[in-house]
């Protein structure tokens, strides 16, 4: 607990303070109010935005809409609500529906759970709020195309798991959900293959959107703070920790090692006029233990990567390697020289990519020799000097 200080302890717990949930009794039309909330909950988590109104949008989602504006204009459903408004839905404004847009066969049905009225004007058939919840997850995800590509790491996982190079924890803070990272969530082994930059939601908590494989061929994108939740919520969830690691850096395999990863260092292809001014020093430097080329697929589309194609322009194989911790070391090393520059993500929010830094290629082959030889500790880069200089 000693790296996390009081303000990022605090917001670990706001979502989890109490140690045991209230139970509580809904009747059958708040169940109803709550089960349709639900659904306009996870049309935002896989849209990142609230449901709109427009003749040239999907039903279901101008349906959500509709509801959503009754709920908004209800006191007591916005009070019945409160606990399950996470993203902050019930306080924004009241979109207003255009004239003629709904079938009224569909506006009785979609408005019904929120009347008392005749049995025709109920709806029928509608879970219960915990019967949605606990069928949610498996409902959204997907199959997995390239499981083939992760398939390897399960079984070393599992294998890992067997003779103790890995054990698993219970999961404790949300710092713990990173790219690389392994689950055990809903009896499944899940791994954290991609995030995007994190971002701010509309409650002023970080959160980022990643793609998830679990173990028995699906994956699901999800948000990083509904993958804490269902960690916590799930008395069996835990965490499975790294491997306990080799020697920091070889640059050949020594006694039968096996080659562990990649140093990559990639340039970006964005028009951004900082960027396009300053292209031949502005470098992303990221450790993967994987294909680079599979590392950097789709990079067009995610704001870790400027929203824009990057070309590599050098890799350093590694052998025997925590990754993640050689990665943490370079970023360190350079922290200095950090590019600062906020993008808008694919769904507008500001983002501020991390693992960008200004600084020319030749040092970081400078710093990857030092790493070789162990002397990278005493070093980090000065952007005032353009160097690597000494600490000592």
């Amino acid at each position: 607990m000693s790296d996390f200080n009081l303000d990022d302890l605090a917001d670990e717990l706001a979502d989890f303070a109490p140690a045991k949930k209230k139970q509580t009794t809904y009747t059958a039309r708040e169940e109803r109010i709550i089960a349709g909330f639900e659904d306009i909950v996870r049309f935002f988590e896989e849209h990142g935005r609230a449901p709109q109104h427009g003749h040239g949008r999907d039903i279901f989602e101008r349906l959500y809409a509709v509801r959503l504006d009754r709920l908004r204009a209800q006191e007591d459903c916005r009070e019945l609500l409160s606990e399950f408004d996470r993203h902050g839905l019930l306080n924004a404004a009241t979109l207003t529906a255009e004239d003629g847009e709904l079938d009224v066969d569909d506006l009785a049905s979609e408005l019904a759970g929120l009347n008392d009225g005749d049995d025709i004007t109920r709806l029928r058939h509608v879970r219960s709020a915990e019967e949605k919840r606990a069928a949610d997850e498996i409902a959204r995800r997907d199959k997995c195309h390239d499981f083939d590509k992760f398939k390897p790491l399960f079984e070393q996982v599992k294998q890992d798991l067997a003779t103790g190079t890995r054990v698993t924890r219970p999961f404790e803070l949300k710092a713990e959900i990173r790219p690389g990272a392994f689950f055990i969530v809903g009896g499944l082994i899940s791994y954290v293959a991609e995030m995007d930059e994190i971002f701010t939601n509309a409650q002023g908590r970080t959160d980022a959107r990643m793609r998830v494989i679990f173990d028995n061929g699906t994956e699901s994108g999800m948000l990083m703070r509904s993958l804490q939740r269902q960690l916590h919520d799930d008395d069996a969830g835990r965490r499975i920790t790294d491997p306990a690691p080799g020697p920091l850096f070889a640059d050949r395999p020594e006694d039968g090692a096996t080659e562990a990863g990649t140093i990559y260092v990639l340039r970006s292809r964005s028009d951004h006029p900082f960027v396009a001014e300053h292209r031949d020093v502005i470098h992303k430097i990221g450790v993967t233990s994987g294909s680079v080329e599979t590392r950097i697929s789709g990079a067009e589309k995610s704001s870790t990567y400027l929203l824009a194609g990057v070309d590599v322009v050098a890799t350093y194989k590694v052998y025997g390697v925590n990754c993640q911790k050689l990665e943490s070391l370079l970023h360190r090393v350079f922290a200095e020289a950090q590019l600062d520059l906020s993008i808008p993500d694919r769904f507008g929010n500001a983002v501020k990519p991390r693992e960008w830094f200004v600084v020319p290629l030749a040092v970081v082959d400078e710093a990857v020799a030092r790493i070789r030889d162990r002397s990278i500790t005493a070093y980090r880069y000065s952007p005032n000097a353009g160097r690597l200089v000494s600490t000592a």
